[in-house]
């Protein structure tokens, strides 16, 4: 195993990693951190969770130590307003010992605080790609001396809709720059923004890393769709469910779900594309706190959500997308601690199942639903190999 002393960092980044307490590097770390500070521009497949903002954050901000200071030289776009100040954290942690400055610009706060960091010449900027464009419209915002453009969590762009936006931006950046690029997937839209923006990158594929399966229970349910609500309120009446996260698939099912919740006397919030930084960030810290018993969530507003003790993940809806499984169910038993993932499958998202469990490659345990015991609990043909050397990407 590799350490941090080996991958040719300087020493005010290597203090800053001790401070933190990392140990060793993961392994995009290992893989991306050397190409990067050579100047390399990078394509790398990786998951949330996988220690990739440090991954490009140590050499973004090892190539920029030595330049003067006051202007933005570093660009890092992020699809959610949670995914820039998660890496705003990270980022200014790292830079705590160097005289760079790091500013996160996303919508949902007051435009303010945010031209004031603009005006300081701050040298990292973290942004989603609308208010980015806002700055830029209203001219508080360069980005003619950028260097060094990072864009993570690409096909997460893509899912929302952001690719016009990010081709906006990129036609506004210096054609001669170092360009860090990450997404878990590379969908056919994405592939050609690669070939467009990326000079003879360094390729770098990491599998998807799967919670523990010894550290993890994951059940499935068989419950009509419209049985789904009566059957959660059943399972919270175990006690032993005292912190969870309930995924579903639109604004709108969260909406009705949580006030469901509430209804029942269940402490409960929500966080989707509608609420404000204020109320995601206030319902994060009242899980975390204990002060709710849910969080009801939709998938692209809980990218990149870290609470270390959370006990249960919900599927009330199955993703459309299996990877999204994954990144769900990710959310519990991190840190060596156990989590449950409970799934409710419908008829009509039985082949949903199929996909996760062929991404997966393996079989997800079916249980009778304890409420409509008479709903069978059906498993789709296994297909022929559940092999993780065939696992989809």
């Amino acid at each position: 195993m590799r350490t941090f002393d080996e991958l040719g960092l300087p020493p005010v980044l290597l203090r800053a990693v001790a401070d933190l307490k990392f140990t060793e590097p993961t392994p995009i770390q290992v893989q991306a951190i050397p190409p990067a500070l050579a100047g390399r521009d990078i394509l790398a497949s990786a998951q949330t969770g996988s220690g990739k903002s440090a991954a490009f954050g140590l050499p973004l901000i090892a190539r920029l130590l030595d330049r003067p200071r006051g202007t933005t030289r570093a660009l890092v776009l992020a699809p959610t307003r949670e995914l820039a100040e998660q890496i705003s954290v990270h980022l200014g942690a790292l830079v705590r010992h160097t005289t760079l400055r790091v500013a996160a610009i996303y919508g949902g706060v007051a435009f303010g605080r945010q031209l004031a960091a603009l005006a300081s010449g701050t040298e990292i900027i973290i942004a989603t790609p609308g208010r980015l464009l806002d700055h830029l419209s209203n001219g508080d915002l360069r980005l003619d001396a950028i260097e060094m453009f990072v864009l993570d969590e690409a096909d997460r762009m893509l899912d929302m809709g952001f690719l016009p936006s990010v081709r906006r931006l990129l036609r506004t950046l210096p054609a001669q720059r170092q360009t860090l690029f990450f997404s878990a997937t590379l969908p056919s839209a994405i592939s050609v923004l690669v070939g467009e923006i990326l000079r003879d990158p360094v390729r770098i594929e990491l599998a998807a890393e799967h919670p523990p399966i010894e550290m993890l229970t994951q059940r499935i349910y068989s419950v009509p769709q419209e049985k789904k609500t009566e059957l959660l309120l059943e399972l919270f009446k175990d006690n032993n469910i005292y912190s969870a996260i309930a995924f579903t698939r639109t604004k709108s099912r969260a909406n009705r779900l949580a006030a469901a919740l509430s209804k029942h006397r269940i402490p409960t919030d929500l966080i989707h594309g509608d609420r404000s930084q204020a109320q995601r960030t206030r319902a994060l810290e009242s899980l975390k706190n204990g002060k709710i018993r849910v969080l009801v969530a939709t998938d692209i507003a809980a990218r990149g959500i870290d609470i270390v003790e959370l006990g249960h993940v919900v599927n009330y809806d199955v993703p459309l997308i299996a990877e999204d499984y994954v990144h769900r169910i990710g959310r519990t038993a991190r840190a060596k601690a156990s989590g449950d993932a409970i799934t409710f499958v419908s008829a009509d998202e039985e082949p949903l199942i199929l996909k996760i469990e062929y991404t997966l490659g393996r079989r997800l345990e079916r249980e009778i639903n304890p409420l409509f015991p008479d709903v069978a609990a059906v498993a789709p043909k296994p297909r022929k190999v559940y092999s993780s050397s065939r696992r989809r990407r």
